[in-house]
C-alpha cells in the first residue's frame, strides 16, 4: 500500500486504522517493525506535509495526530534549509490558524505538541521571515479566551529559545536570546496584569489598591514583625479561585518560574509582581475548607503542559484537606515558591536589585511566621503535616538558598531583624513533621553555622554576642532529639538495619548529622557547649555504672536482674542516649588540644578521667557476658555502650599525647595512672570469646595507645606484656583476622616507633630491636617453615594448607610495614631486619605459585607494600634482584592468561605489578636506571598489545600511569638537553634518545583518546598537560612537528562526536596550550587543513567558520572560538545531511 499516491480520505483510513494496528497488544513485533518502516518512508517524502495538514484537520485519532505532528516536528528541525519558500510561508500560516480553531478540542498532550511546532518554526524564521510569532502570542495572552493559550506558547518559547538545543548556530542562539531580553519587560508587564487582575477580582478586600510599582520604593521597610504596608495585604484573607483562573494563574507561574531561571537579575522584575508572587504564595501555608466546584485541572483540556511538574503535589492520605481543590489551591503556592526560589538562587545581584532582594525576604518572612504560629486548632507541628509535602520542601530550598547566597548580604541591614529570623527558623526546624525535612533544616544551620565560623576567623564577628542565645537554644534542641528520654517516640521509628548508599543506617545518618550541629556549636562557644553535654552525660552514666548492683551470680552463669518491662524499656532507653553522648563527647576531643590545651585542661580532664573509670568497669565486670531478660534488645544495648566508651576514649589519644609531653620532665603519676587503667581496661577485652564489635574497639584503643601516645613504659605493663604472651603463642586461639592484625600493629608500633621528646641515646633501639625480632619471629613461625617447598610445584595436599598460612602472615606483614612506612630510618631499619628471612622466602615461593592469580596477588601486595615503605633498607642488588625475578616471570603468555579474566585476580596482579614498578621508575638516583629499558618494553610490548584494543579500563590505567611516571622522571632518558636551553630557540637542535619507544609512548597516548572509557581519557589527558607544564612536552622538536597537529586534530574530533562532553573544558584547554606553541602555524596551516578535511560542509560553510574562528591568542576568546566552531560545524552537518538530494542551496 503506497500511502502517498491513494486520495487523502482513504490515506487518511488507511493511516489510521495502521496506528490502531500498531498499538493493538495483539500486534506482533515483526508487524510492529514493517508498519514503522512504511511511515517513515512517507515521513520523508517532500510533499507529506499536506497530507499530514490534512489528517489533522480531518482526523479525532490520537496516535494519528501525534504522527502527523512529528512530521511536521522533523521536517522544521531537520529539512526546513531545503523547504520551499512558498510551502514554508503555507505551513506559518496554516498551523497557527489550526491551533487556534481547534485548540479546545484537542487533548492538551496534542496542542502542546501543536505549540511545540509552531515554536521551533518561530525558532527558525522569527523575526526575518515569520516577523509577527512573538506579537500572535502576546496577543492571545491579552485575549480573555485565548489566554491561557498565549501562556502555553510563552513559556514553550521560554524553553525552546532561551537555551535551544546544538541544532542551531552559535550566532542564531546569541539572535534570539537578544530577541528575547528585549522582550521581557513587556511579557512579565502582562503576568503581573494576570495575576493582579485574578486576585483582585477575587479578593475579599477588593478595595485595597494593589502597591504600585512606586509605592513604598523610597519608604523605610519596618520589621518583618511590625506591620509594613505588604504585610497588610498578606494579611488579607486568601480569595477562592474559579478553576479557569486557578488554571490561569498556574500557567502564569509556570510562565515566570522558567523566565527566571534565565533572564538576569534587573528592574523588569518590579515590586508589584514580586507582591502578585507572594500573594499566591500563601496559598501553600493557608488550610482552607473545599471549594464548593472541584476544579478540572487534571482534564483533558487543561494547560499544564507537557513540561509541567505533577498537579498533585503530594497531599498524603489523610491530609487532603478538602479534596483535590485543596491540591491544586497549594499547587499555586509551590508554582509561586518555584518562582521565588529562582530568583533568591542567583548570587549576582545588581545594586539596583538590592532592595527589591531585602523586601522579598520580609515578605517570606511574614509567610514563614504564618507557617509557625500556633493556634488553638493547630500546633506547628500539626500545621506542616497537613500543608502539601512539596509546598514545605520548596519552602525549606527558600531557607537554604537565603542562608548560603544572601545572608552576608542582607545581615548587615538594619532592617533586616536576624534574630527574629533565627527564632522563627528554629521553629520551623524543631516542628519539621517527616524526617527528610528535619535533616534538611539540620543543613541550614550547619550552612549558618559555618558561615558564622568563618566571620569569627577573618576577624570580621564584631555582633557574634547577638546569636549566642540563638546558639544555646540550637545546642540544646539538638541534643535533646537525639536521647530517648526526650523524643523516643520519633526515634524509635528509624531503621537502625538497612544500609544506605553511604554504608550507615536511618538511625546513624540521624545521629551523624545531629552530632556535625553539635561539634559545629562547640566550635562557636566551646565552654558553653560543654557545660551543656557533661551533665546530661554523667546522668546516664550514673545508671551504667548503677548495673553492678543488680548482678545476681549463680554457678557459672551471671544474670542482670532488672526483669519488670518497665524497667528494662527505661534502661534500654538510658544505654542508647549513653551511647550516643558517648559519640558526642569523643567528637569534641579535637578543642581541648592545641593552643587551648592548658585553658581548658581540667575539662578534658574530668572527661578523660570519667571515660577512663567507665570502659574500667565495664570490662572488670564484663557486662556484654551477661544474661538479661530481654537479650535480643538489651544485650546488644551493653556491648555497644562498652565499645563506644573505648571508642571514645581512642578520641582523646591526642590529649593524652599532649599531655605526655607537657609531664615528660615532671611528676607522671596522673598520666602514668591513666594509661595504665586505659590498658587494663583493654586487655582483657583481646580474646577470641568477645563480641567482634568490642573486641575491635579495644584493638583499635590500643593501636592508638601504641602510635599516638607512645608512653616509654607502655611495653613493661602486665597487661602488655599479657597480650605479647598471648599473640606469640602458637596453641592459643587465633583472633579474627582484622583484630590479630590491629593487635600485631599495635605490639610492633610499640616497638619500633621513637619515643617522643626523648633523645636518641635513650630511646633503646637494641632492646627493642631484639624483642622485635622475636616478635616477627613468632608471627611468622609456620609462614618461614614455607621454604622447603620453594623447590618443588606444591602437591594438592599441602596447597590450600600453604595458601592458608600465606593468607594469614602476609596482610598482617605489610600492614606492619605500612604503619611505619612514613616513620624515622631506624624504624625502617629495625622492621626490615626482623622482616629479612621472610621476605626472601616470599621471593623464593614466588615462582611456585604464579599461576595461582590469589596467591600472587597477596605475594604482590606484600612487595608493593616493601618498595613503597623500605626499598631503601633492602637495598639495591636486592631491589633488583626482586624485579628481574618478576619481570623474568611476567612472560607475554602470562600476561595474556592474567589480564583476559576480566575482573578478576589475575588482572589485579598485572596492576599491582604494574604499580611496583611505578615506584621503581620514581627513584631518584641512577641505581634502577638499568630497568628503563625493560620496563618500558614490558609496557609498550607486551602489556599495551594486549590492553588496547579492549574496552575494559583494568590493567589500562596503571598501564598509562607508568608510562607517565618513566617520562615525568626519567626525561633526560630521553631529552639529554635542558628545559632551559630547548626552550631557547636560539640553542642547537635538541638532542633526542631513544626516540622510538618515546614516539611509542606517545602514540599509546594519541589511541587512548580515541576510545569511549572517560576515566583512562581524562587522567591521560592531565598526563600530557602536566609533562607540558613541567618538561614543556609540546614544545620539544619531535612532538611540535609530527605530534602537535595529530593531537589537536583527535581532540577536536572528540568534541565534535560529543562522546566525552563531561571534559569540554579540559580539552578545550588542551587544545589552547598545544596551538599556543605556535599560534601562526595553528592558524595559517593547521585551521585550513582541517576544515578542508571536514566531511558534510560544503566551501562556503568552511569558509564562514573559518571567519568565525577569531585570530585571538587569550584563552578565553580561543575556548569560545573553539565551542562556536564545534557547534556550527554539528549543525551545519545536520542541516546539509537532511536536505534532500539535488537542493540547490544559495
Amino acid at each position: 500500500m503506497k500511502l502517498s499516491s491513494a486520495s487523502e480520505e482513504s490515506s487518511l483510513r488507511a493511516l489510521e486504522s495502521l496506528m490502531t494496528e500498531f498499538f493493538h497488544s495483539c500486534t506482533t513485533n515483526e508487524r510492529k517493525r514493517e508498519i514503522e518502516e512504511l511511515l517513515n518512508n512517507f515521513a520523508q517524502q517532500m510533499g507529506a506535509w499536506r497530507h499530514c495538514l490534512y489528517f489533522l484537520s480531518n482526523t479525532r485519532n490520537e496516535y494519528v495526530m501525534m504522527y502527523s505532528l512529528t512530521v511536521f516536528e522533523n521536517l522544521v528541525n531537520k529539512m526546513w534549509l531545503g523547504v520551499a519558500s512558498q510551502d514554508k510561508m503555507e505551513i506559518r500560516s496554516c498551523l497557527p490558524k489550526l491551533l487556534l480553531a481547534q485548540h479546545k478540542a484537542l487533548p492538551f498532550f496534542i496542542r502542546n505538541k501543536l505549540c511545540k511546532v509552531i515554536v521551533d518554526i518561530g525558532r527558525q524564521d522569527w523575526p526575518m521571515f515569520y516577523h509577527d510569532f512573538f506579537t500572535n502570542t502576546l496577543q492571545l495572552i491579552q485575549s480573555p479566551t485565548m489566554a491561557s493559550l498565549g501562556l502555553v506558547l510563552l513559556k514553550t518559547t521560554s524553553e525552546e529559545m532561551a537555551c535551544p538545543r546544538e541544532d542551531l548556530s552559535v550566532a542564531r542562539k546569541d539572535e534570539l536570546r537578544k530577541l528575547l531580553l528585549e522582550q521581557v519587560p513587556t511579557v512579565l508587564g502582562l503576568l503581573t496584569g494576570i495575576l493582579e487582575t485574578i486576585w483582585d477580582k477575587h479578593s475579599v478586600t477588593a478595595a485595597t489598591p494593589p502597591p504600585s510599582p512606586t509605592s513604598g520604593e523610597t519608604e523605610l521597610l519596618g520589621s518583618l514583625l511590625q506591620g509594613t504596608h505588604y504585610s497588610k495585604l498578606l494579611s488579607q484573607p486568601i480569595p477562592a479561585l474559579d478553576d479557569d483562573s486557578q488554571q490561569l494563574c498556574s500557567l502564569a507561574l509556570e510562565c515566570l518560574a522558567h523566565l527566571f531561571s534565565w533572564i538576569p537579575l534587573s528592574t523588569s522584575i518590579t515590586p508589584s509582581l514580586l507582591a502578585s508572587i507572594f500573594h499566591f504564595a500563601r496559598f501553600g501555608c493557608d488550610l482552607r475548607v473545599k471549594p464548593k466546584t472541584p476544579p478540572s485541572i487534571y482534564s483533558s483540556c487543561s494547560s499544564n503542559g507537557e513540561h509541567a511538574p505533577p498537579a498533585n503535589g503530594g497531599g498524603r492520605p489523610g491530609h487532603q484537606m478538602g479534596g483535590s481543590g485543596q491540591v491544586d489551591r497549594s499547587r499555586l503556592g509551590v508554582l509561586a515558591m518555584t518562582c521565588i526560589n529562582e530568583l533568591v538562587s542567583k548570587n549576582c545581584v545588581p545594586l539596583d536589585f538590592e532592595e527589591y532582594l531585602l523586601r522579598m525576604f520580609q515578605q517570606t518572612f511574614f509567610l514563614l511566621q504564618r507557617l509557625t504560629r500556633e493556634n488553638n486548632a493547630h500546633t506547628v507541628k500539626s500545621r506542616l503535616q497537613e500543608l502539601d509535602e512539596s509546598y514545605v520542601e520548596k519552602f525549606t530550598d527558600f531557607l537554604r538558598l537565603f542562608v548560603s547566597v544572601h545572608l552576608r548580604r542582607i545581615e548587615s541591614n538594619a532592617q533586616f531583624p536576624v534574630v527574629e529570623f533565627l527564632a522563627l527558623l528554629f521553629k520551623y526546624t524543631f516542628n519539621q513533621p517527616t524526617h527528610e525535612g528535619y535533616f534538611a533544616c539540620l543543613d541550614i544551620w550547619s550552612i549558618f553555622l559555618d558561615y558564622l565560623t568563618t566571620k569569627i576567623k577573618s576577624r570580621l564577628a564584631d555582633r557574634d554576642g547577638v546569636y549566642k542565645d540563638a546558639l544555646v537554644l540550637l545546642l540544646r534542641e539538638v541534643l535533646n532529639r537525639i536521647q530517648f528520654r526526650y523524643n523516643q517516640a520519633q526515634l524509635e521509628e528509624l531503621d537502625d538495619e538497612t544500609l544506605d548508599d553511604d554504608q550507615q543506617t536511618e538511625w546513624q545518618r540521624y545521629l551523624r548529622q545531629s552530632l556535625e550541629v553539635v561539634v559545629k556549636v562547640m566550635e562557636l562557644l566551646p565552654s558553653h557547649a560543654f557545660a551543656t553535654l557533661f551533665p546530661v552525660l554523667q546522668e546516664d552514666l550514673d545508671v551504667y555504672l548503677g548495673l553492678q548492683q543488680f548482678i545476681v551470680t549463680s554457678g557459672t552463669s551471671r544474670r542482670l536482674n532488672i526483669t519488670a518491662e518497665n524497667d528494662c524499656r527505661r534502661l534500654h532507653c538510658a544505654l542508647r542516649d549513653l551511647s550516643s553522648l558517648l559519640q558526642a563527647v569523643g567528637r569534641l576531643a579535637g578543642y581541648f588540644i592545641g593552643d587551648v590545651f592548658a585553658a581548658r585542661f581540667n575539662d578534658a580532664l574530668a572527661v578523660v578521667e570519667r571515660l577512663v573509670e567507665v570502659t574500667c568497669y565495664g570490662s572488670q565486670i564484663s557486662l556484654y557476658d551477661l544474661e538479661t531478660a530481654v537479650p535480643s534488645v538489651l544485650k546488644p544495648d551493653l556491648i555497644d555502650v562498652h565499645a563506644q566508651s573505648l571508642a571514645a576514649l581512642q578520641a582523646y589519644s591526642h590529649w593524652l599525647a599532649q599531655f605526655y609531653s607537657e609531664v615528660q620532665r615532671q611528676n607522671q603519676s596522673r598520666f602514668i595512672s591513666l594509661v595504665t587503667s586505659t590498658m587494663d581496661a583493654t586487655a582483657p577485652l583481646i580474646t577470641a570469646k568477645v563480641p567482634e564489635k568490642l573486641l575491635l574497639s579495644a584493638c583499635h584503643l590500643m593501636v592508638s595507645m601504641a602510635t599516638t601516645v607512645r608512653p616509654v613504659f607502655l611495653v613493661t605493663l602486665p597487661a602488655v606484656q599479657n597480650i605479647f604472651n598471648l599473640i606469640t603463642e602458637s596453641q592459643t586461639r587465633r583472633l579474627p583476622q582484622e583484630a590479630h592484625m590491629l593487635v600485631c600493629r599495635a605490639l610492633s608500633n610499640m616497638l619500633l616507633l621513637p619515643w617522643s621528646n626523648l633523645p636518641e641515646s635513650e630511646q633503646q633501639w637494641q632492646t627493642r630491636s631484639s624483642s622485635h625480632a622475636s616478635l616477627l619471629a613468632a608471627l611468622t613461625r609456620h609462614y618461614r617453615l614455607l621454604r622447603g617447598t620453594a623447590n618443588q610445584p606444591p602437591h594438592r595436599l599441602g596447597l590450600e594448607d600453604t595458601k592458608a598460612v600465606l593468607h594469614q602472615t602476609l596482610p598482617v606483614l605489610r600492614d606492619i610495614v605500612d604503619s611505619i612506612s612514613g616513620e624515622s630510618t631506624k624504624s625502617r631499619q629495625i622492621c626490615y631486619q626482623s622482616l629479612q628471612e621472610s621476605v626472601q622466602v616470599s621471593l623464593g615461593l614466588f615462582p611456585v605459585f604464579i599461576q595461582q592469580p590469589d596467591v600472587t596477588d597477596e605475594m604482590l601486595s606484600f612487595f608493593l607494600t616493601l618498595f613503597q615503605g623500605l626499598r631503601v633498607q633492602m637495598g639495591v642488588p636486592f631491589t633488583g634482584q626482586i624485579i628481574h625475578t618478576f619481570l623474568s616471570m611476567f612472560t607475554r603468555e602470562q600476561l595474556a592468561a592474567s589480564i583476559l579474566q576480566e575482573g578478576s585476580a589475575g588482572c589485579r596482579v598485572v596492576e599491582k605489578f604494574l604499580k611496583i614498578l611505578q615506584v621503581v621508575v620514581q627513584e631518584p638516583g641512577q641505581a634502577f636506571k638499568p630497568f628503563l629499558p625493560s620496563i618500558i618494553a614490558l609496557c609498550m610490548e607486551q602489556v599495551y598489545p594486549i590492553v588496547a584494543e579492549r574496552s575494559s579500563p583494568d590493567v589500562k590505567a596503571e598501564m598509562f600511569e607508568l608510562l607517565y611516571q618513566v617520562l615525568h622522571h626519567n626525561w633526560r632518558y630521553f631529552f639529554k638537553t635542558s628545559v632551559l636551553a630547548s626552550v631557547q630557540r636560539g640553542s642547537a637542535e635538541e638532542a633526542m634518545e631513544n626516540e622510538a619507544q618515546f614516539s611509542a609512548a606517545m602514540q599509546a597516548f594519541g589511541q587512548s583518546f580515541l576510545q569511549p572509557d572517560i576515566h583512562i581519557f581524562k587522567q591521560n589527558l592531565s598526563y600530557l598537560e602536566s609533562l607540558n607544564s613541567k618538561h614543556k612536552l609540546y614544545h620539544r622538536k619531535l612532538f611540535r612537528t609530527s605530534m602537535l597537529f595529530h593531537f589537536i586534530n583527535v581532540l577536536l574530533q572528540v568534541l565534535l562526536h560529543k562522546s566525552h562532553d563531561l571534559l569540554q573544558e579540559e580539552i578545550a584547554l588542551a587544545v589552547y596550550n598545544m596551538a599556543s606553541v605556535d599560534f601562526d602555524a595553528f592558524y595559517s596551516a593547521f585551521m585550513p587543513e582541517f576544515l578542508n578535511g571536514c566531511q558534510g560542509v560544503d566551501a562556503n560553510q568552511r569558509a564562514v567558520l573559518g571567519r568565525n574562528f577569531k585570530l585571538e591568542r587569550d584563552l578565553p576568546s580561543f575556548t569560545q572560538s573553539v565551542h562556536r566552531l564545534v557547534n556550527d560545524l554539528r549543525y551545519y552537518r545536520l542541516c546539509n545531511s537532511s536536505l534532500p538530494t539535488g537542493t540547490v542551496k544559495l
